[in-house]
């Protein structure tokens, strides 16, 4: 069975940072590629980074430079580490694994301004 388990969100000010986690078990997490996506309040799931298999990473463009995503296979978890976040980063991060082909069960972040 595969579970995907996030943590790490929290209440923080503009400017502030948080490091996500995400761990995974049931999967050959070396082989998988990770994402991350967030959802606010009203809107869609949106995708803000990924790291393949092969360590490539990849961000939005709106987080580009601020967010960085990274993992660790001999704990088969993944982070986000946020900085100089915006109120506009505010909603439900998840984490996906696959295509996604599975999620985990998010984790609120709200930046106030």
């Amino acid at each position: 069975q595969v579970q995907l388990v996030e943590s790490g969100g929290g209440l923080v000010q503009a400017g502030e940072s948080l490091r996500l986690s995400c761990g995974a078990s049931g999967i050959i997490f070396s082989i998988m590629n990770i994402t991350w996506h967030r959802q606010a309040p009203g809107k869609q799931r949106q995708w803000v980074a990924s790291s393949t298999s092969t360590g490539t990473t990849n961000y939005a463009e709106s987080v580009k430079g601020r967010f960085t995503i990274s993992r660790d296979n001999a704990k088969n978890t993944v982070y986000l580490q946020m900085n100089n976040l915006k109120p506009e980063d505010t909603g439900v991060y998840y984490c996906g694994a696959g295509r996604p082909s599975w999620w985990g069960q998010g984790t609120q972040v709200t930046v106030s301004s």
